[in-house]
């Protein structure tokens, strides 16, 4: 399906308690975006988080200043004013599913008991939006779940979700002109082998 974003969504929890934990990681996504398209956020109070426009791309970048469970109303509020449809927003989040280092595109699909992803579709009414699913891997058991991504990872496992940011980023400018499958392509292939 070809797509053209006019909103990223990056999840997280707002404060500096959580700036380094995995649950970040899609807060860390849209930092490092806004570096590379030479913009930068201001809180805006109407859109219930911080808000960047790249011009030239013509999109809006926003990390939620509600708490994860409640992102669903900054992307709501956002996307009703500036008349984005839901096909038109990829939202940037950890995964447990997947290992650091791994990332997938999709667009719909299931929740994973993200609460993120379930307040969005709430307010959104629907699951049909692009996800850019960042592995941050899964403790082993469900217990430790939460205590897990509210921790930072571990030094290793940070290169490894940095490196795959970076190859998210490079597949940027195929996502930016609507490219979704060049972009799938590049950001679901299998990461490089770590060097020995």
């Amino acid at each position: 399906m070809q797509a053209s974003l006019r909103l990223i969504v990056g999840l997280g929890n707002p404060g500096a308690e959580y700036t380094e934990t995995r649950h970040n990681a899609g807060f860390w996504f849209c930092e490092r975006l806004a570096r590379e398209l030479g913009t930068s956020f201001s809180k805006e109070s109407r859109f219930h988080g911080w808000a960047a426009n790249a011009r030239g791309d013509n999109v809006w970048l926003l990390m939620p200043a509600t708490f994860m469970n409640r992102s669903g109303q900054a992307v709501q509020a956002l996307a009703h004013f500036y008349r984005i449809k839901p096909e038109e927003i990829l939202v940037v989040h950890d995964e447990l599913d997947l290992q650091p280092g791994q990332m997938r595109l999709k667009f719909g699909g299931g929740l994973g008991g993200h609460n993120g992803l379930k307040d969005i579709t709430a307010k959104l009414g629907t699951q049909d939006f692009w996800r850019l699913r960042l592995g941050i891997g899964h403790p082993g058991d469900r217990n430790d779940v939460v205590n897990y991504v509210l921790k930072p990872a571990r030094k290793e496992e940070q290169a490894e979700i940095d490196a795959a940011m970076d190859r998210a980023l490079l597949a940027w400018p195929a996502l930016a002109k609507g490219d979704i499958d060049g972009a799938t392509r590049r950001i679901n292939a299998k990461p490089p082998a770590p060097a020995p």
